[in-house]
């Protein structure tokens, strides 16, 4: 797998996963990449964790991924990142959304929402990014695009030409909403690139 990129994009169902997944993944095919990808779906219907690994190099034989292997973890959700930042390789990047979704043991009343994730992260020394998605999504027009919010943020560090995002958009996206998720995707470029 030489020079190739590991990327975990996590949330919670509902949350865009997949359509990230498959942006990303066209994206790094039109570059001229190997890609593979999988899908955890887990509970997703019921506000469950889903999981997504992208892999794209030179040539890729699996896309499965062990703990310290990944260049990348994205998630839409905050409690997502404790749960898959042992993904993280030492040298590798967190994108978080600030989001807070409660899981069901949380809705339930049987736990509580975990406090202090934010420090926790802050405190492991890692190259780690926390990113206000859902009030960029906003502002850009359309609030369910945190997912693109958050891609385009992973843009900004990846080695991909924001061009072959735009073009996996086109292919994914239905044609109506292709003009407003590109503003969702420039908008999380630009905190990237802004700050």
């Amino acid at each position: 797998m030489s020079n190739s990129r590991t990327v975990i994009i996590a949330g919670v169902g509902g949350q865009g996963n997949i359509l990230a997944s498959r942006v990303l993944g066209l994206a790094a095919m039109k570059a001229g990449f190997d890609v593979k990808v999988s899908e955890v779906h887990g509970m997703s219907q019921r506000g469950g964790s889903v999981i997504t690994y992208v892999r794209y190099g030179d040539e890729v034989i699996s896309p499965v991924v062990t703990e310290g292997e990944a260049d990348y973890v994205i998630t839409f959700e905050i409690l997502e990142s404790a749960r898959w930042i042992s993904l993280l390789k030492k040298n590798g990047v967190l994108l978080t959304g600030k989001k807070k979704i409660p899981p069901v043991p949380v809705l339930s009343g049987a736990r509580e929402y975990p406090e202090g994730i934010e420090e926790m992260l802050e405190k492991k020394g890692i190259d780690y990014l926390s990113i206000d998605a859902e009030s960029i999504a906003k502002t850009a027009g359309l609030k369910k695009a945190e997912n693109i919010v958050m891609l385009g943020a992973f843009a900004a560090y990846s080695d991909l030409d924001i061009e072959f995002f735009f073009d996996a958009m086109k292919d994914v996206v239905p044609e109506r909403f292709f003009e407003i998720n590109k503003t969702a995707f420039i908008a999380g470029y630009d905190e990237v690139k802004n700050r």
